[in-house]
């Protein structure tokens, strides 16, 4: 496992997102080293995973990590006992491979190492052990042997079918990446579905791309969120830009929402929503759609700054991305040389409905990762926030 620090420190190879400067989308911090170009999903990382596993059952053999008790936050300066826990703790993973000089100082070193272990975890990379930390380090050996285990089953499954160029979305991760020829063209954080509106694994293609697009409220989501807002606010609906309708086709009938009962508890079958386009839209400017039978689309949001978020399940189901424009882009310029970012971009400003379909549908898969290894080795575990692994979920405490 020191070797796998040395790598992870050391020899990841560097990549660009090729949007990012055409598009203009905020960017996060950067963490303490660099992302490896090669896919989550792909053939490349299931050799790695197995010598994880292996390397895991050999420090479980060996007793497993030490415990690291709770207590205050540790961070840079500080000097206390646990200093030492934590050293053994990362010195067992290989996340920390310089011998201490003074074991109950959290020195450099220790700081760097706890990055390094933070980002592994999908963690907050501040160099700070907090709870949330201390409980991700405190995870048995023998259930991250599991993890390991169940999710080489979940890789192995899906990439026989692999394809040269496809879209992964790993919704444990939260984060979306676009693949060509096994690199990595397109890289961003999602948003997904939060726990009691889970975003369901699906294996489709998309085939279409929607500018400034309506947005059909569903029926949950009118029943569960909006109806109390209509209640307590007869102008909720006109700020939106949602109006009332009824019928389809050339049948479409809009209605005043001042003359309507809202207390009436069939509201929700005689009526349904849609929200005109515009920078307010639930949906933001575009839409990727693909076919599936449960109404899960990529899209954008006016709402950017969850992107920040450590944790970012916050939506009702379907996948928010971040610079989705870079993603319509890789898109639609694989389809066809007659779009490019400028294009997208014209289409987009224009606030003009519009649908786009992909003369060659690009093969997608949503799944639900909470551990893989990259090539050059490095071991990364996310938490279960479906609790579909059984393993561990530490979203819920503060750092």
């Amino acid at each position: 496992m020191a070797e796998i620090a040395r790598n992870y420190g050391q020899d990841q190879t560097h990549w660009v997102d090729p949007w990012q400067a055409e598009t203009g989308a905020a960017v996060a911090e950067a963490p303490p080293f660099e992302r490896s170009s090669a896919p989550v999903l792909s053939a490349e990382t299931l050799l790695p995973l197995t010598h994880a596993i292996e390397t895991y059952r050999v420090i479980a053999n060996l007793g497993g990590w030490g415990y690291v008790a709770s207590g205050e936050r540790l961070e840079l300066g500080v000097r206390d006992p646990r200093v030492v826990q934590v050293r053994e703790r990362l010195t067992a993973t290989g996340d920390l491979t310089v011998p201490a000089q003074d074991a109950e100082l959290y020195d450099a070193n220790v700081y760097e190492a706890v990055r390094r272990y933070q980002v592994r975890n999908g963690l907050e990379p501040d160099g700070i052990v907090g709870r949330r930390t201390i409980a991700a380090m405190n995870v048995r050996v023998q259930t991250r042997i599991r993890q390991l285990e169940l999710n080489l089953r979940r890789l192995s499954a899906a990439v026989p079918a692999l394809p040269d160029r496809y879209v992964f979305v790993n919704i444990a991760g939260q984060e979306v990446e676009a693949v060509n020829n096994g690199i990595v063209e397109f890289r961003e954080p999602v948003i997904v579905g939060k726990q009691d509106r889970q975003t369901p694994e699906i294996t489709s293609e998309v085939n279409s791309i929607t500018f400034n697009p309506y947005w059909y409220v569903p029926k949950s989501i009118a029943m569960a969120d909006m109806l109390p807002k209509i209640r307590a606010n007869p102008d909720y609906l006109q700020r939106q830009g949602i109006r009332v309708l009824q019928g389809w086709d050339t049948n479409i009938r809009e209605l005043n929402p001042r003359n309507i009962d809202w207390s009436n508890p069939r509201i929700n079958e005689a009526y349904y929503f849609r929200q005109d386009p515009g920078p307010g839209n639930s949906l933001g400017s575009l839409k990727i759609n693909f076919p599936n039978n449960q109404a899960i689309f990529l899209h954008d949001t006016p709402t950017k700054t969850l992107f920040g978020r450590q944790e970012r399940n916050f939506s009702s189901g379907c996948v928010r991305v971040q610079n989705v424009r870079g993603l319509v882009s890789w898109l639609m310029q694989g389809d066809s040389s007659e779009w490019d970012a400028a294009r997208v971009a014209r289409s987009v400003d224009s606030r003009q409905y519009r649908n786009v379909s992909l003369a060659t549908p690009v093969p997608i898969y949503l799944m639900y990762l909470t551990a893989w290894v990259t090539p050059e080795g490095i071991v990364n575990f996310r938490d279960d926030v479906y609790d579909r692994d059984g393993s561990v979920n530490t979203s819920a405490l503060e750092n």
